[in-house]
């Protein structure tokens, strides 16, 4: 466990970029990071309990849903989640973290939930819509980060009576051979720590995409961190010891937000 030795960060290691991501949190032992970082492969659940904190990366999230599954990982992740440790999302990964999610295929797939968030699938298009754009994140200093959208996800909305918000998604029939996938109940009884947004793009980046205001209807007060321009795409949120981006940040040299996680979310007393 996180002690003046180190830090270990397991990244799941069903699909995706989860290679990457070990790489970028282990280059952060060659620029004088505050404490050592070990990552690891996450197959097992024996695996997770070596664990600091949990990367779930990139990748397709029905496949990844299927691939918990069979690894017997998806109960011991909802456990992680709800005993408030820290979990970080990209891509794939904010999907599975969101409270609901919509443009999936019929039949959909199964959410760990942590975050009070609406997200879409594929918020930005298909494969062939992917770009690269600067990401506008406040709490890393003024220079934007570097974003890959590959079929990224978007945060549709901020959920702010995240029950009811819910149950009424759960109760909406698909339409147009989409599906809506929503969290287990059980993952909104837990205590909630505060909505921050901690980036977004700005609608220019992607012209060809209508952007939501996920603060409609969700009180200013309800939500900490930076508030982006009304006509931003949201791409990075965080609530408590769980954060999300829609986009990789391991498939480009900047860590900041490797660090950040180890820093903020791992061995941050909040």
């Amino acid at each position: 466990m996180a002690s003046e030795k180190g830090v270990t960060v397991g990244v799941l290691a069903l699909q995706g970029a989860f290679q990457e991501h070990i790489a970028r949190f282990a280059s952060l032992n060659a620029c004088s990071f505050t404490h050592r970082v070990r990552a690891i492969a996450v197959r097992r659940p024996e695996q997770l309990e070596q664990c600091d904190g949990l990367v779930l990366p990139g990748g397709e999230s029905t496949a990844i849903s299927l691939g918990l599954h069979n690894a017997q990982l998806t109960e011991p992740l909802r456990a992680w989640i709800a005993q408030g440790k820290p979990v970080w999302g990209t891509c794939a990964g904010m999907i599975m973290l969101a409270a609901i999610a919509t443009g999936g295929k019929r039949g959909g797939q199964e959410l760990l939930g942590g975050l009070d968030v609406h997200v879409g699938r594929n918020g930005f298009g298909s494969q062939v819509c992917s770009f690269e754009a600067g990401v506008v994140c406040p709490a890393l200093g003024d220079d934007e980060l570097p974003g890959v959208f590959i079929r990224a996800p978007v945060v549709e909305r901020l959920l702010g009576d995240v029950v009811h918000q819910r149950e009424a998604a759960a109760a909406a029939a698909p339409a147009d051979g989409l599906s809506l996938a929503v969290c287990p109940a059980a993952a909104l009884a837990l205590p909630r720590a505060p909505l921050e947004i901690l980036g977004w793009i700005p609608a220019s980046a992607v012209p060809d995409v209508a952007a939501h205001n996920p603060l409609d209807g969700v009180p200013s007060t309800a939500v900490h961190g930076a508030h982006p321009p009304h006509d931003a795409h949201v791409v990075a949120v965080r609530q408590g010891h769980v954060m999300a981006t829609s986009f990789h940040p391991e498939l480009t040299n900047d860590t900041r937000l490797h660090a950040y996680f180890v820093r903020e979310l791992i061995l941050s007393p909040r």
